[in-house]
């Protein structure tokens, strides 16, 4: 059996006259979908009574229904369900499902997803080039059509606010650009600020793009650097949390990808910034909807189809939220003659859909890889034939004996500069607090919802360092917390109420080099191990979903008031107001280091 890739079908351009041939009757096609609607991005209709004419895994013509006569070519009855064309991610974080890019078509093929754009800048954040190298060559092996949008920001902010094990300079990136023909756009450019302050380096990342006429991603909060970031050549963000930035982007000439978030999450801000639509009367050409991050058990509940769903209850017709979960996000990346569509030459990847919008089969370049929901055995034998990553990707957690992982005890009265964690969660509040003298921190923690909070570098590029905090509203009160997955550095964050617990989850990931867990009176409770690069399993994705629900089991049985992957974004240092880095405390927008105590 031939490997399914995205190289299975062939190019467009040694493909015309077959194609040609086929669509005027001459040649006959491969495969004949009968009895069907077709979903026209298009026009955005649906078109009753048409059949679809395949070959060489490229869609030769859709045809009225009765057109095909022949007796050679395959034939699939649609039953007069809805035929679509697949699902274009804008984008997305195949690390943050926590599973390999061959893992992750599994679910998104399930989902009708057949094409993603994804930001690689986590494994980039841990190994560097080589990082986002080894996940390229794992999407080449992967049964579905992964582009790479080159990591811009690593590391987020700079050496003096944060350890990264990667560092991708202007010459790091252009090199991916020149090497990697699927390298077809910048990845999101996080450090805004920088950005709109006219940063060398930061200006010098753009220029290696644009000098190669890539499109740059972005990422931005703040109405007041919109215009700015529109002028450094940014042409389109996942950050639109309101109606109101989502308008000044559009009339910046920046696309939106609508960010789809599970319910559960802080990031569903696709219902608040589609208003810019439904209330202030944009046109929804330049907007497309996206995931940007899925846990391995979301990635199979609420995956892109659920997004386009959810654009339908937001006040979208059924045909336009498909087609800005397709026909746009292909548009966007100038590959609309490619995907996004069910136009002659385009690639045959195709969903059979119910009247809701739900997949039920979907095609990749011609092949059935999933049928009445369930994968099959060509889908099945490409994803047991996965991509192994290099050796030095499974030994990247490197610490040092005897680390201290709680501050002193204050024995004077100080104020405490401490994080402020509550719903959504992913801006973080500054608040200080007086502690007067205790005997231990178990007064302090009752007296005003306190934990402990630890960022360990794990790189082994400043070995000890360790970064105490103090976590405000988490409601942890027994036990710890770690993830190696601490964004976007990605060292190790822990929390807890004692040392003792917060030593044995830093040992449980250490042993598995990578993951998350939780602890309770010395015991893990659960975990996700993550043996590559400490962010990703080498399993399938639905063995690792069944391990995240464990964890989320676990998590809500600990009361911390955060999910666990708000809880990773705790050190991420491109956000307000607070966080905590290996280097110490970090104010946001300032981007300046603030001690935990000060004199009171």
């Amino acid at each position: 059996m031939t490997t399914l890739t995205r190289f299975s079908v062939k190019p467009l351009s040694i493909m015309t006259r077959t194609l040609a041939d086929v669509a005027f009757g001459r040649r006959e096609p491969d495969l004949v979908i009968q009895g069907a609607r077709v979903l026209s991005t298009y026009s955005e209709r649906i078109l009753a009574d048409r059949e679809i004419w395949i070959s060489g895994g490229r869609i030769a013509a859709v045809k009225p229904a009765g057109s095909y006569r022949g007796s050679a070519a395959r034939r699939f009855d649609a039953k007069g369900g809805i035929i679509a064309p697949g699902l274009v991610d804008p984008h997305i974080h195949i690390e943050s499902s926590m599973v390999t890019a061959c893992a992750y078509a599994e679910a998104a093929l399930l989902n009708g997803t057949t094409t993603i754009f994804c930001d690689s800048h986590e494994i980039g954040n841990v190994m560097d080039v080589a990082g986002v190298e080894a996940m390229l060559e794992d999407a080449r092996h992967a049964p579905l059509s992964i582009f790479l949008t080159v990591p811009s920001t690593v590391p987020a902010t700079s050496s003096a606010l944060e350890t990264a094990g990667g560092d991708l300079t202007p010459e790091k990136i252009a090199g991916l650009f020149d090497k990697w023909p699927e390298a077809v756009a910048l990845g999101e450019k996080m450090d805004f600020v920088q950005v709109a302050m006219g940063d060398e380096r930061s200006h010098a990342i753009l220029a290696a793009a644009l000098q190669r006429g890539r499109p740059v991603s972005g990422h931005v909060y703040g109405r007041e650097f919109v215009s700015a970031y529109a002028a450094s050549g940014v042409t389109d963000t996942h950050e639109a949390i309101d109606r109101e930035i989502a308008d000044d982007m559009l009339e910046a000439g920046i696309w939106l990808f609508l960010r789809g978030g599970p319910p559960t999450t802080p990031w569903h801000s696709l219902p608040h910034a589609i208003k810019t639509i439904t209330e202030l009367g944009a046109s929804h050409k330049r907007i497309a909807v996206c995931t940007d991050d899925r846990d391995a058990d979301d990635l199979l509940l609420f995956g892109l189809d659920w997004v386009t769903r959810e654009a339908m209850k937001a006040g979208m017709s059924r045909e336009q939220a498909w087609a800005m979960g397709s026909l746009h996000g292909a548009t966007r990346f100038g590959m609309d003659g490619e995907i996004g569509g069910l136009g002659g030459g385009r690639r045959a990847d195709l969903v059979l859909l119910t009247d809701e919008l739900k997949p039920v089969s979907t095609w990749y370049g011609g092949e059935l890889v999933v049928e009445d929901r369930k994968i099959t055995p060509i889908l099945d034998a490409a994803l047991s034939n996965a991509y192994r990553y290099p050796e030095a990707a499974y030994h990247t957690v490197k610490l040092p004996k005897n680390l201290k992982l709680s501050p002193d005890l204050p024995t004077e009265p100080v104020i405490a500069h401490t994080i402020k964690t509550e719903l959504p969660g992913i801006t973080l509040g500054h608040v200080t607090l007086r502690l007067e003298p205790a005997s231990d921190w178990e007064t302090h923690f009752e007296r005003h919802g306190l934990c402990f909070v630890t960022v360990v570098e794990r790189h082994g590029k400043s070995p000890g360092n360790v970064a105490h905090g103090l976590l405000n509203s988490f409601g942890l009160r027994k036990g710890a917390v770690a993830s190696s997955v601490g964004h976007d550095s990605h060292n190790i964050i822990v929390a807890g109420t004692n040392e003792a617990d917060m030593q044995v989850a830093l040992d449980a990931i250490e042993a598995r080099q990578g993951g998350v867990c939780v602890v309770m009176d010395g015991k893990v409770t659960a975990m996700v191990p993550l043996p590559i690069a400490g962010l990703l399993s080498d399993k399938r994705v639905h063995e690792v979903a069944e391990e995240v629900k464990l964890l989320k089991v676990e998590w809500e049985k600990a009361e911390c008031t955060i999910a666990y992957m708000g809880f990773n974004l705790i050190p991420l240092s491109v956000i307000p107001e607070i966080r905590i880095t290996d280097k110490g405390l970090v104010l946001v927008p300032e981007m300046t280091i603030k001690p935990l105590f000060e004199p009171a």
